[in-house]
């Protein structure tokens, strides 16, 4: 899939673990889990705006699409 989730490296530019990362913006760290896995079909954008404002960063921190090679 071209879409790339970077939260991993975001939380670790912040220094802030999953489980916190999840306490603060209110889903279970499970569903954090897999969104960072990149195994999320879909992300509410409730949620997307919960984690930039937790991690001070923008959507396109997170998210970024890779063009595949055709």
């Amino acid at each position: 899939m071209p879409i790339k989730i970077n939260l991993e490296e975001v939380l670790e530019k912040r220094g802030m673990k999953s489980v916190e990362l999840a306490e603060k913006i209110g889903i279970t760290t499970a569903n954090l889990s897999i969104l960072k896995t990149g195994k999320a079909k879909a992300i509410r954008f409730s949620t997307l705006e919960a984690i930039c404002k937790a991690l001070d960063c923008q959507p396109g921190d997170i998210i970024v699409y890779k063009k595949s090679p055709n």
